[in-house]
């Protein structure tokens, strides 16, 4: 029986994050692999629940529907924030901008658009709604052998 991945394990693998049939937007691929532990934050949640069960040296690609990866583009998570707020450096589409929140936690967002008076931040995964692919090959599962 082969060793298989499983809850809280520690793992070294090789990824590759992608819009369906686009080109790669993060992968270790072609680079050193990344070790983790599952459940420790490393890699978002809804991608790891992926990874239970898999076996070693197997490379597996999945096609991940928004509602399986980073989850459908909520329009509420659009926000205005005033232009005035911008005092360092003027907006620009698409840029990341963080804000500070009161318990002194951070909350980021991407520039979607840019009013005479308003900047509209989308707080959204940058991957929400969309379709992806995601390539995994487990090469070492630590501190259990089969």
């Amino acid at each position: 029986m082969s060793l298989q991945v499983q809850n809280n394990d520690t793992i070294t693998l090789h990824f590759a994050i992608r819009i369906q049939g686009g080109a790669d937007i993060d992968s270790t691929f072609g680079d050193e692999p990344m070790m983790l532990t599952l459940g420790d934050g490393t890699l978002e949640p809804n991608l790891e629940r992926w990874l239970i069960d898999l076996p070693l040296n197997n490379r597996q690609v999945f096609i991940l529907t928004p509602d399986l990866a980073f989850g459908l583009h909520d329009p509420q998570l659009v926000q205005n924030v005033p232009i005035d707020e911008f005092h360092d450096a003027p907006p620009a589409i698409n840029n990341y901008v963080e804000f500070e929140l009161p318990d002194g936690d951070t909350l980021g967002g991407r520039i979607a658009a840019i009013a005479e008076h308003d900047v509209s931040i989308d707080f959204n995964h940058i991957l929400a709604g969309k379709t992806i692919e995601f390539e995994v090959e487990i090469l070492a599962i630590h501190g259990r052998t089969s």
